[in-house]
């Protein structure tokens, strides 16, 4: 049982499901807490948590860590808010819980470390001491140590920690750069500093580093005797230049630690999340096995004896991404999500037949989730009207177990989504969702909201942008064209080298869909989208001129000159080619070149630290979109990268679309 009894914050119910009263504000936004990181204590009555929330005041988010009980009725605060703490995990004997966290509290030049909580009472202590600070950790299975993931300190970065802890200022040093993939969006310049394994035994005891290498490992998993960790790692050649990353082995021995890893997956493509059988006998892992489709390749569930030999696909036939496999107790079976038809569930999978069985499934949105020894499931669940909360399923129920955003929604009234099929230009069948806006009319300014990725799909979660719109009176097309990945392989692939092309017949007749459908007036629509839908809005605007007004979020619109300056050369080079070799490729799918047919009133903008979609994407955009005389403006979020994060930022970001978008249409 759990040393310590559980008191305080009363939970409260779940969002009302009537007597709704007033439209979702953007206020209302910025209160959302977002829930994530579930662990099942060892008994199985307590469920850790991380709460992320906005606070207004210092313009920034923070994360605290929560325990609730499994049937919600009380939750406990564990952190204080004044730090940032992440990554939850229980000691075996659930007398500790554990966490990572640069206590800025304590030290404004803190490095992430974990700390323990005795849950008996007291203070969180410090349990590691790595300068550098730590990435991941995960208690051995006895207890008796833990494992840890450190990034190397280059002699550059470890003068520049003593000069902070000095309180000196530090001194300018230029990147000196030689790896072929040298930057990375939130990092910034990369220099040959990896992720490694490493081992505490206890909170005073020796730190002993298990891999090593220019190589980055990641994902450890122990074996359940705690004799060997599977962990995912590169070590071919040439890591920066493939994705063909491999499950390996290595051992906890001290007394075996001159052996190397030991390489247990040969397919050229990358495999990753690796998960033990309670016996050790075998892995479960998630295995693409086209690596030539990149993103668009469907990610299948794969077993592997531990001790060696080949991998078998269990979900061949399936034709649908998984994620996450953990093995069942009998170890008979694996619980993964699975990414299907605009679902995101969790289903149980038979290593014998690859039989599926659903668990989680239809209108619940599910990423991430714990699996207990018992086969009670913890995980975050999303729907429509619902933001993200902590349930528990356990004998075929499923139970909310937090409710954070319910005093602060109540009352709310949020937009049902129409859960829709259509046909595209060449008879395929394409999915969406249009959300109708709350108002009640029957025809409202049309707003495609496209999707981000290429791959990815719009599902069942709840779906803030387009709810603040359908508060604001629009009806909100969302579209899965061609390159989302729900579908199955065939689908997502037909996008390969052919962006804005085939996806953009579809999402045309998304729109024409919802006109067919009197949900939209056809004389007030606008596009836009982010990333992906960004993209595919500049595509958008160059071949047709319906859309009374556009905005085009953090996109790229001269690809070649992409090529050595963002992060995809890898991408890049697989999906079009190398660019002095098979400039044709590049350029006959890039927008600029059709620039000048555009009229559409366009708002572009982005994050100025965007090494992503680099902001001279936007830049280039907007430039010829203001000498053609196009109706438009540039805005760009500093210190901001392809996510914008900051409190503030969010709200001026979505102020900013509905006033761009209710000057041509309201």
């Amino acid at each position: 049982m759990v040393r310590f009894k559980l008191a305080g914050l009363l939970l409260l119910s779940a969002l009302p499901t009537s007597a709704y009263a007033r439209d979702f504000t953007l206020d209302d936004l910025l209160s959302i807490k977002e829930v994530s990181s579930p662990r099942l204590s060892p008994d199985g009555e307590s469920i850790a948590y991380v709460e992320t929330r906005n606070d207004l005041d210092k313009d920034e988010q923070r994360s605290s860590i929560f325990v609730v009980s499994r049937d919600g009725a009380n939750a406990r605060r564990m952190t204080a808010e004044s730090y940032s703490a992440s990554d939850p995990q229980w000691s075996p004997d659930g007398k500790f819980l554990s966490f990572i966290a640069a206590r800025d509290d304590l030290d404004e030049n803190a490095a992430s470390q974990v700390y323990t909580l005795d849950l008996d009472g007291g203070d969180a202590v410090r349990y590691s001491n790595a300068p550098q600070g730590v990435e991941a950790h995960l208690w051995s299975p006895k207890g008796d140590k833990m494992l840890l993931v450190i990034r190397d300190e280059t002699p550059v970065a470890k003068e520049a920690r003593l000069a902070r802890e000095a309180g000196e200022d530090e001194k300018a040093r230029p990147y000196v750069i030689d790896r072929l993939q040298f930057k990375e969006d939130g990092v910034g310049y990369l220099d040959r500093a990896r992720a490694h394994l490493y081992l505490l035994a206890g909170r005073d005891g020796e730190l002993r580093q298990i891999t090593f290498g220019d190589y980055e490992d990641a994902e450890p998993a122990w074996r359940p005797d705690g004799a060997e960790i599977a962990f995912v790692s590169n070590r071919t050649k040439e890591p920066d230049g493939n994705f063909n990353t491999d499950i390996w082995i290595v051992s906890s021995d001290p007394a075996r630690r001159k052996e190397k890893p030991r390489k247990l997956t040969f397919n050229e493509g990358p495999e990753r999340a690796p998960s033990w059988s309670p016996d050790g006998r075998r892995i479960a892992y998630v295995s693409s096995v086209e690596p030539k489709l990149l993103w668009y390749a469907t990610n299948h569930l794969a077993v592997i004896d531990a001790a060696g030999g080949e991998g078998r696909l269990v979900t061949k036939a399936l034709d649908r991404n998984i994620d996450l496999p953990r093995f069942t107790p009998t170890g008979e079976s694996v619980i993964a999500t699975i990414e299907d038809n605009a679902e995101q569930k969790i289903a149980e999978i038979s290593l014998a037949t690859g039989e599926v069985r659903p668990l989680i499934a239809e209108a619940n949105t599910v990423f991430e989730f714990d699996l207990h020894p018992s086969g009670a499931i913890a995980a975050p669940v999303s729907r429509p009207d619902l933001p993200g909360e902590i349930f528990l399923y356990t004998d075929d129920k499923l139970t909310q177990a937090t409710s954070v955003n319910a005093a602060a929604l109540r009352g709310v009234k949020f937009s049902t989504p129409l859960n829709v099929t259509f046909k595209a230009a060449d008879g395929a069948a394409i999915h969406g969702f249009i959300y109708p806006p709350t108002s009640g009319k029957k025809k409202a300014p049309g707003f495609l909201f496209i999707h981000g990725g290429p791959t990815g799909q719009y599902d069942h979660s709840f779906a803030r942008t387009a709810q603040i719109f359908a508060a604001n009176g629009y009806a909100v097309i969302m579209p899965n064209p061609r390159g989302s990945t729900g579908w199955g392989q065939e689908f997502a692939a037909k996008l390969f080298a052919d962006w804005g092309g085939v996806d953009f017949g579809d999402v045309m007749a998304a729109t024409d869909d919802a006109a067919a459908r009197g949900l939209v007036d056809e004389k007030r629509l606008v596009v836009g989208g982010w990333s992906y839908g960004g993209i595919l809005t500049d595509h958008v605007i160059t071949k047709t001129n319906r859309f009374k007004a556009a905005i085009s979020g953090a996109s790229e619109v001269i690809y070649i000159g992409n090529y050595g300056h963002d992060i995809y050369q890898r991408e890049w080079e697989t999906e079009l080619g190398l660019p002095w070799e098979n400039r044709n490729a590049w350029e006959k799918i890039t927008p600029f070149y059709d620039v000048a047919k555009v009229t559409t009133p366009t708002l572009v903008i982005g994050g100025k630290e965007d090494w992503n979609v680099p902001i001279v994407n936007s830049e280039q955009l907007y430039q010829a979109l203001k000498r053609l005389g196009v109706p438009t403006e540039l805005v760009v979020y500093p210190g901001e990268d392809h996510s914008i994060d900051r409190p503030s930022f969010v709200k001026d970001r979505l102020e900013r679309y509905l006033n761009w978008y209710g000057r041509y249409v309201r």
